[in-house]
């Protein structure tokens, strides 16, 4: 099944696709039983799918609603947490100085997230944006030191995620510095050992800088995410055709190690990393600067369809953030 969380008529809701033309209000079917949104209907587990199905094979001629009279939101709205996969592509291999031998990952805020048709805001002050089309797993049951061969147990459905990245704001945010280490041969002793790092709070975690669906489509409908074919494009050009094999880490890795220190409840995403291995024509998603490069941003996930988002650009000077 797909499920969609969208707005219609002023109200904010969710349902199950009936066709690629429409889905069922499963909030307005559901009555007052049905959960307050996505999220909760997610944490409601093999009982919540089972209604669901009964609902789309009952045919509620009252809560079918065409999908082009919907504003899309993201599928998950408030998740608790957006895991993104940093680094995780092989084609980013051979430029890696030194790299861990694990997943590593980063957090981003839910005020990031967009939906579907909704406009990627591009700031003057936040420098160069560029889309980086990712396969996203949603979380379908709680997660904690789970074995990678019983991963899937825990995953919902998978979705469409742009992690749109902020280079001119990880650039500003960059240190270089001594860190401070309590030596291993005698821990009363502090060592100094030079480091270079970027917080991503800024350049991952920007509003609008998360856009996902349109569609959050069950596990059992994609058979082998590690073999799914990513294509995107930024105003009509294609700048990424690549295949979810040609991440490092599989996906029941990835869901596995985060696991190992966050524990993963219904709702989460994990994003598992760029797919940007460039066209034939050569251009690349670091090409696709925002500021100069005009939209839409359109990434097609084999299984998962089609999400599309406008690029708005403001030119702005940043707030007085700062007192006198």
């Amino acid at each position: 099944m797909r499920f969609a969380s969208f707005r219609i008529d002023g109200q904010d809701t969710y349902g199950v696709a009936r066709s690629d033309a429409e889905v069922v209000d499963l909030k307005a079917a559901g009555g007052s039983d049905a959960p307050d949104d996505l999220c909760a209907f997610i944490a409601s587990g093999e009982a919540g799918l089972k209604r669901a199905a009964s609902i789309l094979d009952g045919g509620s001629a009252a809560a079918v609603v065409a999908t082009g009279q919907i504003e899309w939101l993201p599928p998950v709205r408030r998740p608790g947490k957006i895991c993104g996969v940093a680094m995780n592509n092989s084609a980013s291999n051979e430029r890696k100085i030194s790299a861990p031998a694990h997943p590593a990952f980063f957090l981003k805020p839910a005020s990031c997230l967009i939906g579907h048709g909704q406009p990627i805001e591009v700031r003057s002050y936040y420098g160069s944006v560029h889309p980086e089309p990712e396969l996203a797993v949603v979380i379908g049951k709680r997660a904690r030191d789970v074995d990678a061969e019983n991963a899937a147990e825990h995953i919902f459905g998978y979705t469409i995620f742009d992690d749109f990245t902020g280079n001119g704001m990880r650039s500003e945010d960059l240190f270089q510095y001594y860190a401070l280490y309590a030596s291993d041969h005698d821990p009363g002793k502090l060592e100094r050992r030079e480091q270079h790092l970027s917080y991503a709070g800024r350049y991952k975690g920007t509003d609008s800088f998360g856009a996902m669906g349109p569609w959050l489509v069950t596990q059992d409908e994609i058979p082998d995410p590690d073999n799914l074919a990513v294509t995107c494009k930024v105003g009509g050009e294609v700048v990424a055709e690549d295949n979810t094999r040609y991440y490092n880490y599989r996906v029941a890795e990835i869901v596995s190690f985060i696991s190992q220190f966050q524990t993963l409840h219904p709702g989460d995403i994990v994003s598992c990393g760029t797919a940007f291995k460039p066209s034939a024509a050569r251009k690349s998603i670091h090409h696709a600067n925002l500021q100069v490069v005009d939209g839409p941003v359109v990434v097609t996930i084999e299984g998962l369809g089609t999400q599309e988002n406008p690029v708005v650009r403001r030119q702005m000077d940043i707030g007085r953030w700062r007192l006198v």
